[in-house]
């Protein structure tokens, strides 16, 4: 059945669903089986359509109500991260591939920047930082920066300056994407004038193994949190099938949860930052350690994990009767 005509012939009912309460608890639980019937139908023939993703919200919502007054499941908080979040990132892989490669260009013309303008990085990084960095190498420790304060004190600065960072990265997508785009855009001329700046002064290597021990981390929580809000923008602007108002609480929540998510993954930063970071002496074995494991979280957490469980609910949905075209 062509999508259009599923909606004509199910529009009004749904509708109703949202719009008039149940007299009765069993009518509740006959709307609710109904609409779990509509929403399998749905994944299975249109699982990108903005449909699917209205009828994932209207079941929820029914689904609240007939389980209002029972006490909350014990192992909620595990649920949250091991279903309800990577299912999220895999409504929305194809956004968070876009603030991933929106901020890959915007690192590179930070690079390209600072390569063919030598008053670039001292424009991005502030003339303090660069001044400082360049005594450092000369010194024969080019990462000493990171070990001229307290750990503690780093730590916590560093670690509520980022989730404020990816919080504000997250909620800037309410300007239309303009406020998260303007935010990756800054970040990634940065990172790019930043590892610049070492490949030009022959410490690229020493800079990579030290700062992407945090950085791996950091960085791809700052590109997802722009994703969050790239998601919240397109809720916004693009409502498809239901109403404006109704997209963008919905795309809201979705973004909302995964920008929470990240928070636990800046705390982790934080620490590697302020406690390990420190430790340019390190062998480069537990360098690359660190970092290939950090990556290989990443990659499996936020990529294949997600990507498994819609691979899972697509075959159960193959299996669930279908209603009658």
């Amino acid at each position: 059945m062509r999508e259009a005509l599923f909606l004509r012939q199910n529009q009004a009912r749904w509708q109703q669903y949202e719009t008039q309460p149940a007299t009765n608890p069993d009518e509740l639980a006959a709307r609710f089986v109904a609409l779990t019937d509509d929403l399998a139908y749905a994944q299975t023939f249109y699982p990108e359509s903005p449909t699917t993703a209205y009828l994932n919200s209207l079941t929820g919502k029914l689904h609240q109500a007939i389980y209002k007054n029972k006490a909350e499941a014990r192992g909620r908080f595990a649920q949250f991260w091991a279903r309800e979040l990577p299912l999220v990132v895999s409504r929305h892989h194809a956004v968070l591939g876009w603030s991933l490669a929106f901020f890959a260009l915007c690192t590179a013309l930070g690079a390209l920047s600072a390569a063919y303008d030598d008053t670039f990085v001292r424009s991005i990084l502030g003339d303090g930082y660069v001044n400082e960095t360049l005594d450092n190498i000369r010194r024969g420790d080019p990462m000493a920066v990171y070990k001229r304060e307290d750990e503690t004190s780093m730590f916590l600065f560093i670690t509520i300056n980022n989730i404020r960072v990816a919080l504000l990265t997250f909620a800037a997508g309410i300007a239309a994407g303009v406020g998260t785009g303007y935010l990756l855009f800054r970040n990634g001329l940065m990172l790019g004038a930043f590892q610049y700046f070492f490949y030009q002064q022959h410490v690229l290597k020493a800079s990579v193994l030290t700062i992407w021990i945090h950085g791996t981390l950091e960085i791809s929580s700052i590109v997802l949190a722009g994703g969050a809000g790239f998601v919240m923008a397109r809720g916004l602007l693009f409502p498809g099938t239901y109403s404006r108002a109704e997209s963008f609480r919905y795309a809201a929540r979705e973004g909302g949860k995964l920008a929470m998510g990240l928070v636990p993954i800046f705390v982790l930063a934080g620490f590697l930052e302020s406690f390990v970071t420190r430790h340019t002496e390190m062998p480069i074995e537990a360098s690359l350690a660190i970092i290939g494991g950090s990556a290989a979280f990443i990659l499996w957490y936020f990529g294949w994990y997600p990507w498994q469980l819609r691979k899972q609910g697509a075959t159960l949905a193959e299996t669930t009767p279908l209603p009658r075209s």
